[in-house]
């Protein structure tokens, strides 16, 4: 792949958050997302190819004759919806792509297909419902997408089965804090982004920007298998129950991170009991540097850190994340503090992983 002949002034932290945030990437069509990726990876890759899959693999040789290779791995994709057929009114019958709340869809505004049409979510008028209906939980076979069309033909002529959509919602830098579409994971895309071009290690390192995660873990699985690297980190964005306390409670217990607490390493989840040797080791570093960190809780979720543990005989891997809440919503927030330590907290413990991670 040939690299831009002048190389361009990198984008502040928060600005490339935003262009991140509002590209349009759900699962299977990343495309967007992945242009932007290499256009800003391009200048500092040593190589650079995207694979059958999608997934953008940029690596920078090591500084040292060690030939070990490091994997680091951020999604690109989001969830969302995908057209499944065009009815005769010219509405749209959809299905999730990825784990995607049908609640949150309602009335909503979507950007549809690759040129971003307009549309809006619909279901029967709450007060047309009969009352058992008011009482059932809303379904995705009881949504239609409306894009303004009046009939199956007129739809056709901009929409087609296949396309997929996604939540309408511009970026916000709140000072201190974020908010927009899509931060699960266009946040660990921009830290993964910064930490390749800003760093270069002795070690072979390959950044992973995945697709498919948010149905399977996909682009993971594949990534790993051919970089067969002797460790990975996984960049992501996790999600934080740290809203206020139930009546009767005198704090929030059931959170599993906290926003403004620190970047947050895992313990376990859905799909990854984690190395202790290699969290341990990011933890130690985070108490030297006095780098603000936490530790997710255990349970519920996964990322791709389950689709790379798996490949080849088994590769350690550590989870490191922002804290983020109402993801996989119209709008997550996450405090740009968080970030800051996230990104901290990955470049000094990659600088000094041992040379042969330990598995347990």
């Amino acid at each position: 792949m040939k690299r831009a002949s002048a190389t361009k002034p990198a984008m502040a932290l928060p600005a490339l958050i935003r262009q991140l945030s509002e590209a349009v990437a759900v699962s299977g069509d990343e495309h967007a997302v992945r242009s932007l990726v290499l256009q800003a990876v391009q200048d500092s890759a040593d190589k650079l190819e995207v694979d059958a899959l999608g997934t953008v693999l940029a690596t920078r040789t090591g500084t040292s004759r060690r030939r070990e290779r490091v994997l680091a791995a951020a999604h690109m994709d989001e969830v969302g919806v995908m057209i499944v057929s065009i009815e005769s009114d010219g509405l749209l019958a959809i299905e999730a792509v990825g784990g995607l709340d049908p609640r949150v869809l309602l009335g909503k505004q979507l950007w549809v297909g690759r040129q971003r049409l307009p549309g809006v979510v619909g279901a029967t008028p709450v007060h047309l419902l009969k009352d058992d209906e008011e009482k059932r939980p809303v379904a995705f076979d009881a949504l239609r997408l409306d894009i303004g069309a009046g009939s199956r033909e007129a739809a056709a002529k901009l929409v087609q089965p296949g396309d997929r959509a996604t939540f309408a919602t511009s970026f916000r830098n709140l000072g201190g804090t974020l908010r927009g579409k899509a931060l699960d994971d266009r946040v660990g895309v921009a830290l993964l982004i910064e930490l390749f071009r800003s760093s270069r290690f002795e070690f072979d390192f390959t950044a992973a920007f995945t697709v498919q995660e948010e149905v399977g873990l996909r682009g993971a699985q594949a990534a790993a298998f051919a970089i067969d690297p002797v460790a990975a980190l996984v960049l992501e964005v996790t999600p934080a129950n740290d809203l206020p306390p139930q009546p009767g409670e005198t704090e929030n217990v059931r959170y599993n991170t906290r926003l403004g607490h620190g970047a947050a390493l895992s313990l376990a989840d859905s799909s990854t009991l984690y190395p202790r040797a290699l969290v341990q080791h990011f933890a130690a570093i985070a108490v030297r540097d006095q780098i603000p960190f936490q530790y997710r809780q255990p349970g519920g979720g996964g990322n791709d850190s389950g689709g790379i543990q798996r490949r080849r005989s088994g590769i350690p891997v550590v989870a490191l994340s922002v804290p983020g809440r109402y993801i996989h919503s119209p709008a997550a927030l996450v405090r740009l503090s968080d970030v800051r330590a996230a990104l901290q907290l990955a470049r000094a413990a990659l600088s000094e992983l041992p040379r042969r991670p330990a598995r347990a």
